[in-house]
């Protein structure tokens, strides 16, 4: 082999060269952008077609790439226009990845370091932001859309993109390392009971029961940790309810998406910068209550709301539903104990118990597994009170068994071989479940 002539340069390695040039692209879009603001009508831009505002953005482009002596290949050319009219009109460079159909979560720590998921599963992108004013830049334009601001006095933000996803952030001097950025996208395309069967998240069997219990107007929670699919379940157990029925749904970001025709939807409403003008979960759902709802839906009962909620249960509104962040049917429970708590009312234990046995009929509790996966590991009722303490039966579990080679969690559903609680409740509405559905599978 031939030894390299003394103080030749080494052959750059194809991933520096890479990052060079994803470095000087990111140079020269920056001039191209301001170029663009400096030059484009930004008042027609709600009026010109797509095809008008590319064919405008290509002109100025070239134009400026001109002047200042840029040579691009073809390639080059086309991935900085589809940039630029990404900064134009949508979020720069998360907008890639909001439109990637497999992606459900974008999570953004800092301007170089941008996570997805995926199946349940995290990766790391190759998607950054130029620097942290970049990504700042694109925070602002996302929140000022919707009449909120993320500032030094006000670090952190939650809102709704215009298509419907749901949008946290968090800046410096709170974030340390460079703005933190998470967004929910929302699906357009709604999982229904069938879809969630087909996907393995419970079983007909399941299904049956809950779509009895729902039409019979029992009050359900849907228990599970962050990203377990709460909102999901919730989504596919309203389309048990009847059409004829008026919902009011209370949310502090509105995700749910309800099919019947008698729906309204309420959205919290946080403080401005003086701290005046908030418009809480329990105020929206203390209005409702005068709304002539048949049923009232909360998309996550977090705080003090969790009174009125309770009580509405309790009070001629069967059939209501919220989410709780808890990690089983009793966690649940003590959960909504702390809540009551936390609301600084004073009540005996066992009233309090009796308060939540009266009101809560079924706790579904959904996880995220180990592997990525989603499941309802529980649907477990609430029969009354014994003593002091609240008495609950399972009726259907997930039963784990081991894991494959790919690290895949191998299990079942199976019922627990306890006949259900409702079951007279049932037959008097019309819904005569088999007793067959609450037999426990047999092991092989």
């Amino acid at each position: 082999m031939r030894a390299m002539p003394k103080g030749a340069p080494a052959e750059a390695a194809p991933q520096d060269k890479e990052k060079r040039r994803k470095e000087r692209l990111g140079e020269i879009k920056l001039e191209l952008h301001k170029a663009l603001l400096d030059n484009l009508n930004l008042a027609a831009l709600e009026t010109a077609t797509e095809a008008d505002l590319r064919a405008e953005i290509n002109a100025i482009a070239q134009e400026s790439l001109e002047e200042l002596g840029i040579v691009l290949s073809r390639e080059e050319r086309q991935t900085l226009s589809q940039d630029l009219f990404f900064e134009v009109t949508g979020l720069g460079p998360l907008e890639t990845l909001l439109k990637d159909d497999t992606v459900n979560d974008i999570l953004v720590n800092g301007p170089q370091q941008i996570f997805v998921e995926r199946n349940g599963k995290l990766q790391l992108t190759d998607v950054t932001f130029k620097d942290e004013k970049h990504l700042l830049r694109i925070i602002d334009k996302i929140v000022s859309a919707v009449g909120r601001r993320v500032a030094e006095s006000n670090p952190y933000v939650d809102a709704r993109l215009a298509d419907g996803s749901r949008f946290n952030a968090m800046v410096p001097p709170i974030a340390v390392d460079g703005s933190l950025v998470s967004i929910r996208k929302f699906k357009k395309d709604k999982l229904g009971i069938d879809d969630l069967v087909r996907f393995g998240a419970f079983t007909e069997e399941m299904a049956a029961h809950l779509q009895a219990a729902v039409s019979t107007r029992l009050n359900v929670i849907v228990s599970g940790g962050t990203g377990s699919g709460k909102t999901t379940t919730l989504n596919a157990l309203s389309s048990f309810i009847d059409n004829d029925e008026r919902i009011l749904t209370i949310e502090d970001t509105a995700e749910l998406q309800l099919q019947q025709t008698h729906v309204g939807r309420m959205e919290s409403l946080p403080p401005n910068v003086e701290g005046k003008g908030g418009v809480s979960q329990r105020d929206c759902l203390k209005n409702a209550l005068r709304m002539r709802p048949d049923r009232i839906i909360v998309g996550e009962t977090r705080g003090e709301e969790v009174i009125d909620m309770l009580q509405a249960m309790n009070t001629g509104h069967d059939g209501s539903m919220t989410t709780i962040h808890a990690n089983s049917a009793r966690d649940g429970v003590s959960r909504l104990e702390n809540m009551i708590a936390m609301a600084g009312i004073e009540m005996p234990i066992k009233a309090m118990r009796s308060q939540i046995s009266s009101a809560v009929n079924l706790i579904v509790q959904a996880s995220r597994l180990q592997d990525g996966s989603r499941r309802m590991t529980s649907i477990t009722e609430i029969t009354g009170m014994e003593g002091d303490v609240i008495s609950m039966q399972e009726v259907f579990h997930y039963q784990r068994v081991g894991l494959n080679p790919d690290n895949k969690i191998i299990g079942h559903f199976t019922a627990t071989g306890v006949r259900s609680h409702f079951s007279d409740r049932f037959k008097l509405w019309g819904y005569d479940l088999p007793p067959q559905i609450f037999e426990p599978m047999v092991a092989e």
